[in-house]
């Protein structure tokens, strides 16, 4: 992709590290070595179903999360980029009306939290606006699971990229994978709230004017040339369908949830379960 067209991207919402999406892997993420320094200081929360999330220390922001059955735990990706303490997260299924809509460039409304007070002794999971008391292991049940679990990656696997709409309620969206090494892996999506269809893909095409996402149905087109706004437009059977230009950022809880898209996938977050 041209420099050019990221800016335009990153500028309208259309691209952003900050609104990904969380696939069910086909295996188990990749493992992750913590020091037993880090690993000494870390606290764990309990539902006391087999659910547990570990609070460890994290070298740029104060925490890092884990989430896991206690024999894996996989990192919660806070997606704050250094701008919250690590125990706010990214989950758009759930959502907070009266959070702040710009905190440092955030949208909190759709960020969830564990709630933990070490000199109280006390932990909770805010989902959305639910939340969920938890129960603080002791130091010694602390020790024991951290030690014997395996920590992993967060199982990520795929990233919002744009969206779009036409005048009769027909979406489109595009996400791509959510690691530098599966980036220009393109997925596109077309239909109704709740019953959009995976295309199949052909190719994509990138150059300064803008992409090209062609699949077996249509052409989806983003124009970003000579223009501050890009536009979509869906090329099928010879005729174009001008299209709405959705950002991400102020949609996200539609992706994630009345989309369809990801239904039935588990995010890597404590709100899956809790």
């Amino acid at each position: 992709m041209s420099p050019s067209l990221t800016r335009t991207l990153l500028a309208l919402g259309l691209c952003t590290g900050s609104t990904l999406a969380f696939a069910a892997p086909d295996k188990l993420p990749p493992t992750v070595e913590i020091d037993a320094a880090a690993k000494a200081k870390m606290a764990v929360c309990t539902d006391g179903k087999s659910h547990y999330i570990a609070i460890g220390p994290h070298e740029q922001v104060n925490h890092q999360l884990y989430y896991g059955d206690g024999k894996n735990m996989s990192e919660v990706d806070s997606q704050g980029h250094g701008m919250l303490s690590g125990t706010d997260f990214l989950d758009p299924r759930f959502v907070a009306p009266t959070y702040n809509t710009n905190f440092r460039g955030l949208d909190m409304r759709v960020y969830s939290a564990v709630e933990y007070d070490a000199d109280k002794k006390s932990c909770a999971l805010r989902c959305g606006e639910r939340k969920q008391t938890l129960t603080l292991m002791s130091a010694d049940d602390t020790k024991k699971l951290v030690g014997s679990a395996t920590f992993r990656k967060s199982p990520r696997t795929r990233e919002p990229y744009a969206l779009a709409r036409d005048d009769r309620g027909t979406y489109y969206y595009v996400d791509r994978g959510a690691t530098a090494d599966t980036k220009n892996n393109f997925r596109v999506f077309v239909g109704k709230k709740g019953a959009m269809k995976l295309q199949k893909m052909k190719d994509v095409a990138s150059d300064s004017e803008g992409e090209v996402y062609s699949t077996a149905t249509g052409d989806l087109r983003l124009i970003t040339s000579n223009s501050d706004k890009p536009e979509f437009t869906w090329m099928a059977a010879g005729k174009p369908t001008k299209l709405v230009v959705l950002p991400i950022r102020d949609n996200l809880n539609l992706v994630h949830t009345t989309l369809g898209v990801y239904t039935g996938e588990r995010y890597g977050t404590p709100c899956d379960d809790l």
